[in-house]
């Protein structure tokens, strides 16, 4: 198996995981304009959680089912009594969210201690399954599936539901939707709720690959930010093409220019802040 094969598999599996974590991240950023840095804590947060669940004989996607509504009911306490009081606040938001990171990132310490936990890869999905005559790690190939399984019923949600109709007019004019009757503050809370959920669900599936550790939120919550920039705040389609991107990216770059890995990574980004501020399927502000 060449080097280029491996890389890509890797990168596209990366890409399903860094989807699931930037496209509520994403919403969330698009909807309540809050730079949430404790996105990354929710995806460490949710792998923790799933590896008691599984110590207490849970399957594996039960585990994950829990663990990221555990982490969404954490999230909905954390908008609804800290950053719902801070609605404007730009540097308080930053500021909280990023002590935040900080507190979840003691409690795991204490908890589950700062060895590395590998979760177990489900039993169903070990070994390796022929796509067009070429053998790929089938669990790698089912987190791309469900990357794309969910890209399907988040669209399906946001352009097809009555929920989606509102969230899409949150993000557009909040000020208007609250005219038309629509409880934005209540929306606030669902989006934020499904953007901590998806962060969750994803670092409990991205456990067999990575495993879980300390300083897991602080790999990660960075290459999200860059999706959403890459992407634009709001935008599903970006998220979806930007955590690809990112992807390999992030992969062919640590492979093939280790020195320069972030400089590839990074780079992208500067080049799109300075000419497409709004990002590739970004609408520019009012």
């Amino acid at each position: 198996m060449s080097l280029w094969f491996v890389l890509a598999v890797n990168s596209i599996t990366l890409g399903g995981l860094l989807f699931l974590l930037s496209s509520g991240f994403s919403l969330i950023f698009g909807l309540m304009k809050i730079p949430n840095l404790t996105h990354g804590s929710f995806f460490m947060l949710g792998a923790y959680l799933a590896t008691s669940l599984i110590a207490y004989g849970l399957d594996f996607w039960t585990a994950a089912l829990l663990g990221g509504l555990g982490v969404a009911l954490f999230g909905g306490l954390v908008e609804r009594f800290i950053l719902r009081r801070l609605a404007g606040a730009e540097l308080a938001q930053v500021l909280v969210t990023l002590g935040l990171s900080f507190m979840v990132a003691d409690v795991c310490l204490m908890v589950w201690t700062g060895d590395p936990i590998r979760i177990a890869t489900p039993a169903a999905l070990r070994g390796t399954a022929s796509v067009a005559g070429l053998g790929f790690p089938k669990y790698r190939l089912a987190i791309s599936l469900i990357a794309v399984v969910f890209a399907a019923g988040l669209w399906a949600l946001l352009d097809r539901t009555r929920l989606g109709a509102m969230i899409r007019a949150g993000v557009d004019d909040a000020a208007m939707a609250r005219v038309v009757g629509i409880r934005v503050s209540r929306l606030f809370t669902i989006v934020f709720c499904l953007g901590a959920w998806l962060a969750g669900f994803a670092g409990v599936i991205g456990g067999p690959i990575l495993s879980v550790y300390p300083g897991l939120d602080g790999e990660m919550l960075p290459l999200a930010l860059v999706v959403v920039i890459l992407g634009g705040s709001g935008s599903l389609l970006g998220s979806l093409v930007g955590s690809f991107v990112v992807g390999f990216l992030y992969n062919f770059g640590q492979a093939m220019f280790p020195e320069l890995a972030y400089v590839v990574l990074f780079l992208p980004m500067l080049i799109v802040l300075v000419l497409r501020p709004q990002g590739l399927f970004g609408r520019p502000a009012v």
